[in-house]
């Protein structure tokens, strides 16, 4: 389903020291014992939220990785599915996916928050407010995916019933954008860079921006996952490589330009433009703050009240979450 290659080393200008000076952490010490293993597989598409993952080179291997991959995923559902499927070892992914995979037993633990915000709803002149797509035609990739559980969870949030309200267009070629971009369907909602695209050509405009608008900026949107049996069998590596995610995300919150400059040269976006923009929105330096169970428990709650998930909210944390190494590294790292 995959490809999994070695990404080409495009980190030049980030020195180890660098890196951490930027941060103002201290580099990792040796008490925890050896690598149970120098390999990690991390999950890739074009997606620029998920930046940690790709600038995280130098400080993997200051942690004492040698073998770094990155397996091609192209929608946030595939990524669940190379995690479960023990293609990948880690990725940071959407929460709504992720507790829908542990409710159906999925090997996969949720390790940590990452940033909150990304996905901005968009509408046309006959949406300005949620409470407006009823009746209306909103597209999503496909039922279940990223986009249509956390539109349902908006819906449902301010009383629409996602199921008879909302009139669904799902679709995958086209994708769901360029719908909206045509006038074909009313509503659409956008991951980076699809919101800095419509921006740009003046299509729609923003109805909800997770960003800023609550709830949901008072909530982590996306988390880093590890596979079971990778965190089972490597503890050491486990966190190590949440130690390198953390520092390099950190990076984003303080030098976003740096940070976008290196995804252009290394091949995960094409438009620096667009990843500036979306790296100075989001708030990336909220995993030092935020309370990643409390995040994991609210979009666990709400999955459950419209009937995605059976498996009680508590349930899905206990099977599903290990806040371990986050709270170690929060002590460790404490800025």
């Amino acid at each position: 389903m995959s490809i999994i290659h070695n990404r080409r080393q495009f980190l030049t200008t980030l020195s180890l020291a660098g890196a951490a000076s930027l941060v103002r952490i201290p580099p990792s010490g040796a008490a925890e014992g050896e690598l149970e293993t120098t390999t990690v597989r991390l999950a890739k598409n074009e997606g620029i939220c998920i930046a940690p993952q790709y600038i995280a080179d130098e400080l993997l291997r200051a942690e004492g990785f040698t073998d770094i991959r990155y397996v091609f995923v192209p929608e946030s559902s595939t990524r669940v599915r190379a995690l479960a499927d023990g293609e990948a070892d880690f990725s940071a992914n959407f929460v709504a996916p992720l507790i829908v995979a542990v409710a159906s037993g999925e090997p996969i633990i949720v390790l940590a928050g990452t940033h909150v915000g990304c996905y901005k709803l968009f509408g046309n002149e006959s949406i300005r407010i949620i409470a407006d797509l009823k009746g209306k035609k909103v597209g999503v990739p496909g039922v279940k995916s990223s986009h249509h559980m956390f539109v349902s969870i908006m819906a449902a949030h301010i009383g629409l019933d996602p199921v008879n309200d909302i009139r669904w267009v799902t679709s995958q070629s086209p994708p769901p954008i360029e719908l909206f971009a045509d006038g074909k369907i009313d509503a659409v909602l956008g991951f980076p860079p699809e919101p800095q695209d419509l921006l740009a050509r003046h299509i729609g405009h923003v109805v909800v921006d997770t960003t800023v608008d609550p709830p949901w900026s008072q909530y982590f949107c996306c988390v880093l996952a590890g596979n079971s049996e990778y965190v089972r069998k490597y503890p050491v590596a486990t966190k190590s490589v949440l130690r390198a995610l953390l520092k390099a995300t950190d990076l984003c919150a303080t030098e976003p330009a740096s940070v976008a400059k290196r995804l252009v040269d290394g091949g995960f976006t094409a438009r620096y433009d667009f990843a500036l923009q979306s790296l100075s929105e989001l708030t990336y330096d909220k995993w030092h703050e935020y309370d990643a169970e409390d995040s994991f428990r609210y979009y666990a709650l709400r999955l459950h009240e419209m009937g995605f998930v059976k498996s009680s909210p508590q349930k899905i944390i206990a099977d599903g979450t290990d806040w371990r190494f986050l709270n170690e590294l929060k002590r460790e790292l404490k800025a």
